[in-house]
């Protein structure tokens, strides 16, 4: 194996003596020595190391740490994805603290034992390693995705997939209940995916459409049949004969068009406007809104039975904010796709910018935090997105969901929503999972265990 093969190890180092020390004994690695805040700086822009030793007390302050500080940001500003190794004597827990906070892999105390960084280090190459290659999957498409092109970690997710793909085969109209944003057409299209049907997959915003135009759209004409009708015209439930109608915003329906739309679902026949000849369809219904159609029917603005007829299976898609961790999923997977098609350097969110993301409630969903991490990938001087990129307002309130009454309950929930939080953060990394969570790696597989998760 060449020196260029070999992982970069860069040792920010100013004392000389400890530079050849360190230099010598680590072999396995490329060592590239730095004495300065800007001869590291320049050493990470040249070399790309994987791994970096940084000692805080630099010149021209070699007694205080406020060039080790700045170096390090500067570090993980170039290359967010490096592990850096903080080395310090001065007020090691404060230090140790900060350091961690800003981004930093692991903390190690002065007098420097050989041996023992040794073992750090060879474990954050380690780390290193294993997230480009979760990164190489997930940008290869394999990163969290349960159903067609829906990405997820979260419990609440698996539920509505495993459902979906349970009912996909079965000739029964789904109806889709969520909030804007949430992703119901890719779930209507993965239902269209998964049932087999040879037609097309057709989709129609039926709140989009002005009231007038809404029933043509639907049903098709015959030439003649109003002014401005010079020829025939197929409507969307003919032109998915075989396959899947979606109907979005089905809640916006007038009551006329409701009931030639239960007609048809009742007998699967539809006449275009104007014509005379029942055209017999066979197309699957999936319909989706966010609106609550149980007032709807109450106070008469929905039919009941057509509810019925579209609603023999109901599946609730939980919004983002409902999802935890999923939302740093999703930005990550938004970071890599954004920064391949707008052709940017952009390659990852900081630290800083995943604490913003975990900490936005995303009332707009997945819509809402796609276009978000655009604009942001757009907006970013350097190869990470971070939170003064994304903008995002204030946090929402924290406290906002009602506890258990049983501790034991309470104290279960709690758990699993921090050990969500925590492994999507590391992008699954049990190691930096268990720092984020103050708990040792035994400690947290136990935990895993109990509450049957999965990294």
């Amino acid at each position: 194996m060449t020196d260029k093969q070999l992982p970069v190890l860069l040792i920010v180092e100013d004392d000389e003596g400890l530079q050849r020390q360190l230099k010598w004994a680590y072999e396995g690695y490329e060592v590239v020595l730095a004495g300065s805040r800007s001869a590291a700086v320049e050493a990470v822009r040249l070399h790309e190391p994987s791994v970096v030793t940084l000692d805080l007390g630099l010149p021209p302050d070699p007694d205080g740490t406020t060039e080790g500080f700045e170096t390090l940001r500067e570090i993980l500003r170039i290359k967010p994805d490096t592990k850096v190794i903080v080395a310090s004597g001065h007020g090691a827990r404060e230090s140790m603290l900060r350091a961690i906070g800003m981004g930093a892999y692991d903390f190690y105390r002065k007098p420097v034992d050989i041996d023992e960084l040794g073992l750090i280090v060879a474990r954050a190459f380690h780390v290193h390693g294993l997230e480009a290659e979760n990164r190489r999957l997930e940008q290869s498409g394999g990163g969290g995705q349960v159903l067609g092109s829906i990405i997820s970690a979260a419990p609440e997710m698996m539920k509505v997939a495993k459902t979906i793909e349970r009912v996909a085969s079965a000739d029964v109209s789904v109806m889709l209940l969520g909030a804007s944003g949430t992703g119901k057409e890719l779930l209507a299209r993965a239902v269209h995916e998964k049932s087999g049907r040879k037609g097309e997959f057709i989709a129609i915003n039926c709140a989009a459409i002005p009231e007038t135009l809404l029933e043509a759209e639907l049903f098709g004409y015959e030439r003649g049949a109003f002014t401005g009708a010079v020829k025939s015209n197929v409507g969307k439930i003919e032109m998915a004969q075989g396959g899947t109608l979606f109907l979005d915003e089905v809640g916006d329906i007038p009551l006329p068009l409701q009931v030639k739309l239960l007609r048809f679902l009742q007998e699967r026949v539809i006449e275009r406007i104007g014509g005379r000849q029942p055209i017999a369809v066979d197309t699957r219904i999936v319909c989706a809104t966010h609106q609550d159609l149980d007032a709807m029917k109450a106070d008469g603005r929905f039919r009941e039975d057509l509810y019925y007829r579209l609603a023999e299976i109901v599946v609730r898609i939980p919004s983002l904010a409902e999802r935890p961790g999923d939302a740093v999923l999703l930005a990550r997977h938004f970071v890599n796709r954004f920064g391949r098609e707008l052709n940017t350097k952009v390659q990852s969110l900081s630290a800083d910018g995943v604490a913003a993301i975990d900490a936005y409630s995303w009332p707009g969903n997945v819509r809402e935090l796609e276009n978000r991490i655009k604009r942001a990938v757009i907006m970013a001087d350097g190869k990470s997105v971070t939170a003064e990129d994304l903008d995002l307002p204030g946090s929402s309130e924290a406290g906002q969901e009602e506890l258990a009454l049983n501790l034991r309950a309470a104290r279960e929930t709690a758990d699993r929503r921090a050990i969500r939080l925590a492994l999507s953060r590391t992008e699954n990394n049990i190691s930096g999972a268990a720092k984020l969570l103050g708990i040792s790696r035994p400690t947290l597989y136990d935990l895993l265990k109990q509450y049957q998760l999965s990294a």
